[in-house]
């Protein structure tokens, strides 16, 4: 994990330094008052102190960035009264830093090309080192970095009074446009020796010290444009992030899919259990809400004849925060007509392998030092199978004795809480408090489906750390998935762990009409009679001078039955296989990344 120590105060950081002298090295900040230098990787040039002192009268000592920006903004106004706009409006560049690199990999150290090519690049000043007629700045662009290598004798003949510019009004996080030959410096420093060098965006904020600069972790993610400045290893993070996005796309577009769009604004927020954000269309004068899930628009799309479609998009769930979650994520919801679970996994394990390939080049990976190997078949077992490994309680023997009382008339009750029972004990002797605060949940469990979800998610999920399907779902919790075709009490589901984290959900999809509406209204009634009881007793509490809590809880909200999908339902959905992939862990997963802040590029903050 990243360190959360508070960035240093920058009156301490930049202290004793002239603005123009900025840098992004300890050394050069320990002696800018006495030396034109602004040092850091990739910067060529001398590195002894005591140089002559900037003639450039705006240079003063700044001890606080509201004084350096006033510095740089008399350096804007002394650019403007050169005749050069500090606000460029384009700049026709040639090449990348990378592709130039690349072309001249062979060229001797000490050695200029010698066809005389004039290239153009453009980036960030992310160092600098002026000393004598000599200047060394490195620039940054997308794609890689290079050292722009100032001589004053051939910059100030093609644009006078060049070098005094670049020495006196181009800091460190300014943009600029460089064109000049290609050299490589004795010490080995690929350059362009610079014959036209023009500030394109002048920066007014001074860049972290390079050392100290981003360790503030929440700092990191509210001003992510910083962090990406300043971090490598932040951008390769986002572009893998762009390539894994595009390889999902890629592989479901080569089977057929195609990409579609639903709403994000819903009269009835529907597709997954879960509390929405609520707003207003004033136009309109009703309530809508964020959609949960795309997957009911989706499965209309397949009721109208579009029988492999796929949707990449955000979806939005007003719940807490954590290293896993985020109230707005990205999800791939994928449905194709003619297909069922075991089709879904087929793919899955096709999706998540590409994915890996693609930017990490192998199918074993490591994250947070445990190797995840994605080569082989990815292990296949029931939920009640789980349960049974970690606790010793049979589940699938419980609900057979539940619905052999329930088919002679004496109720299932006894079976569950026969198995209740045995649950709570397992739980209270675990030596993790964490999962002994489940037992809560397990004692207010309305059916043996939910105490086996229940159990499944204290203890049978976490260690699940290599790819595993976890089969067979309760009927109960899974009011969208077909009923089992050979076991009774569970459906044709599966969710997908690695590292003991849930990353795809997946179904034989419900196409009953009859059932479909038959779940959801026991659904509804079942969430709603809970939220009602919460809410009459917040109003007891509340006449009885009481405090009551914050509606906090995340089963506090009422639901609606959404018949219009019933309807289409109604209408006839073929056979359909429908899966859902977690976008966001999966870039976790496969950039090694602790946290989802760490890839989504702004996350919601406190």
């Amino acid at each position: 994990m990243l360190s959360s120590k508070n960035l240093l105060d920058p009156s301490q950081r930049l202290r004793r330094m002239r603005p123009e002298h900025r840098s992004v090295s300890t050394r050069a900040i320990k002696t800018a008052d006495k030396a034109d230098v602004q040092a850091g990787p990739g910067v060529d040039g001398p590195k002894k102190q005591g140089a002559k002192k900037s003639d450039n009268k705006i240079a003063q000592s700044a001890s606080s960035p509201e004084e350096i920006r006033d510095i740089r903004l008399k350096k804007a106004e002394s650019l403007r009264a050169q005749g050069q706009e500090p606000y460029a409006y384009g700049f026709d560049r040639t090449h990348f830093t990378k592709n130039l690199q690349d072309l001249y990999v062979s060229l001797a150290n000490g050695a200029e090309d010698e066809t005389g090519a004039v290239v153009a690049v453009a980036g960030r000043v992310v160092a600098k080192r002026v000393m004598g007629k000599l200047a060394f700045l490195s620039l940054r662009d997308d794609k890689g970095q290079i050292q722009l290598y100032v001589d004053r004798n051939r910059l100030d003949e093609a644009q006078p009074e060049g070098f005094n510019t670049v020495k006196g009004l181009v800091d460190v996080g300014d943009v600029v446009g460089c064109s000049g030959t290609i050299k490589r410096t004795e010490k080995g420093e690929l350059s362009v020796v610079a014959t036209e060098l023009k500030v394109l965006t002048k920066s007014l904020l001074p860049l972290p010290d390079k050392w100290h600069g981003l360790s503030d972790v929440e700092k990191r993610y509210r001003q992510r444009y910083l962090d990406l400045i300043m971090t490598a290893e932040v951008r390769d993070t986002f572009r893998a992030r762009s390539r894994i996005v595009s390889t999902l796309r890629r592989q479901l577009e080569d089977r057929g899919f195609i990409e579609v769009e639903t709403p994000v604004l819903e009269s009835i927020a529907g597709g997954a259990d879960a509390r929405p954000f609520r707003t207003f269309h004033n136009s309109l004068g009703r309530d809508l809400t964020l959609r949960i899930a795309t997957e009911l628009h989706l499965k209309r799309l397949v009721v109208g004849g579009f029988e492999r479609v796929f949707e990449l998009g955000r979806v939005f769930r007003n719940e807490g925060l954590s290293s896993r979650h985020n109230p707005e994520f990205t999800s791939v919801e994928i449905y194709q007509a003619y297909a069922d679970y075991n089709d879904m996994m087929s793919l899955t394990e096709d999706l998540i392998r590409a994915c890996a390939q693609e930017v990490r080049g192998s199918q074993q990976v490591s994250y947070q030092g445990v190797s995840i190997d994605f080569s082989q078949p990815f292990r296949r077992v029931t939920m009640a199978e789980l349960v049974r490994e970690s606790t010793g309680i049979d589940f699938e023997a419980a609900m057979a004795s539940a619905r052999r009382t329930a088919d002679s008339g004496a109720g299932a009750s006894a079976a569950l809480e026969e198995t209740r029972a045995a649950a709570e004990a397992v739980l209270m002797a675990h030596p993790d408090k964490d999962v002994r605060k489940c037992t809560a949940k397990v004692r207010s469990a309305p059916s043996l489906g939910h105490l086996l979800n229940e159990m499944f998610e204290a203890v049978g999920e976490a260690g699940l750390v290599q790819p595993t399907f976890v089969l067979e779902h309760p009927v109960e919790i899974s009011p969208l998935a077909k009923l089992h075709r050979s076991k009774p009490g569970v459906t044709e589901r599966f969710e997908l762990f690695i590292y003991g984290r849930e990353h795809a959900n997946a179904f034989s999809e419900l196409t009953d009409p009859v059932d479909q509406r038959a779940r959801f209204e026991e659904q509804v009634a079942r969430h709603n009679s809970v939220f009602q009881e919460k809410q009459k007793a917040k109003l007891e509490a509340k006449a009885a001078g009481q405090d009551v809590p914050s509606q906090d809880e995340e089963d506090e909200y009422e639901v609606a039955l959404d018949t219009d999908f019933i309807t289409a339902l109604e209408y006839g959905m073929p056979p359909t296989g429908g899966l859902g992939i977690g976008v966001d862990r999966l870039v976790m997963l496969l950039t090694d990344s602790p946290s989802i802040r760490d890839v989504i590029a702004f996350p919601t903050m406190n």
